[in-house]
Protein backbone atom coordinates (compact mmCIF):
# COMPACT_ATOMS: atom_id res chain seq x y z
CA UNK A 1 0.00 0.00 0.00
CA UNK A 2 1.20 3.44 -0.91
CA UNK A 3 0.25 6.60 0.99
CA UNK A 4 -0.08 10.17 -0.20
CA UNK A 5 -1.26 13.46 1.24
CA UNK A 6 -4.54 15.09 0.31
CA UNK A 7 -2.61 17.72 -1.69
CA UNK A 8 -0.73 15.09 -3.70
CA UNK A 9 -3.96 13.22 -4.30
CA UNK A 10 -5.72 16.35 -5.58
CA UNK A 11 -2.84 17.19 -7.90
CA UNK A 12 -2.59 13.68 -9.36
CA UNK A 13 -6.23 12.57 -9.21
CA UNK A 14 -6.46 11.01 -12.70
CA UNK A 15 -3.12 9.23 -12.37
CA UNK A 16 -4.08 7.85 -8.96
CA UNK A 17 -7.39 6.52 -10.25
CA UNK A 18 -5.57 4.69 -13.04
CA UNK A 19 -3.22 3.13 -10.50
CA UNK A 20 -6.14 2.01 -8.34
CA UNK A 21 -7.83 0.61 -11.42
CA UNK A 22 -4.71 -1.52 -11.98
CA UNK A 23 -4.91 -2.96 -8.45
CA UNK A 24 -2.90 -0.49 -6.34
CA UNK A 25 -4.19 0.36 -2.85
CA UNK A 26 -3.59 3.96 -1.80
CA UNK A 27 -3.99 5.52 1.64
CA UNK A 28 -4.84 9.23 1.79
CA UNK A 29 -3.16 11.01 4.71
CA UNK A 30 -4.24 14.21 6.41
CA UNK A 31 -3.05 16.45 9.22
CA UNK A 32 0.27 17.02 10.92
CA UNK A 33 0.56 13.41 12.00
CA UNK A 34 -0.08 12.24 8.41
CA UNK A 35 -2.69 9.74 9.61
CA UNK A 36 -4.44 7.69 6.94
CA UNK A 37 -8.00 9.01 6.80
CA UNK A 38 -9.22 7.19 3.70
CA UNK A 39 -8.29 4.25 1.53
CA UNK A 40 -8.68 3.89 -2.22
CA UNK A 41 -9.01 0.26 -3.22
CA UNK A 42 -9.94 -1.32 -6.53
CA UNK A 43 -13.68 -1.70 -6.86
CA UNK A 44 -15.39 -4.82 -8.02
CA UNK A 45 -18.43 -4.88 -10.23
CA UNK A 46 -20.84 -7.38 -8.75
CA UNK A 47 -21.58 -10.38 -10.96
CA UNK A 48 -25.28 -9.92 -10.32
CA UNK A 49 -26.95 -6.62 -9.49
CA UNK A 50 -28.20 -6.47 -5.93
CA UNK A 51 -31.94 -6.50 -5.52
CA UNK A 52 -33.81 -4.31 -3.11
CA UNK A 53 -35.06 -6.53 -0.33
CA UNK A 54 -32.07 -7.24 1.88
CA UNK A 55 -33.41 -4.70 4.40
CA UNK A 56 -37.05 -5.53 3.72
CA UNK A 57 -38.00 -5.55 7.40
CA UNK A 58 -35.95 -2.47 8.28
CA UNK A 59 -36.77 0.08 5.57
CA UNK A 60 -39.68 1.23 3.46
CA UNK A 61 -39.54 2.59 -0.08
CA UNK A 62 -41.99 5.42 -0.76
CA UNK A 63 -42.43 6.95 -4.20
CA UNK A 64 -43.50 10.55 -4.73
CA UNK A 65 -46.85 11.12 -6.44
CA UNK A 66 -45.13 12.52 -9.56
CA UNK A 67 -42.54 9.72 -9.84
CA UNK A 68 -42.45 8.55 -13.48
CA UNK A 69 -41.19 4.98 -12.96
CA UNK A 70 -43.30 2.09 -11.73
CA UNK A 71 -42.17 0.06 -8.73
CA UNK A 72 -41.65 -2.95 -11.03
CA UNK A 73 -39.35 -0.91 -13.31
CA UNK A 74 -37.45 0.41 -10.29
CA UNK A 75 -36.97 -3.09 -8.87
CA UNK A 76 -36.02 -4.51 -12.26
CA UNK A 77 -38.91 -6.99 -12.32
Amino acid sequence: MRTMSVGEFKAQFSKVLKEVEQGEKIGITFGRKKEVKAMLVPGETPAHPRKLGILKKDVEVVFAEDFKMTEEEFLGL
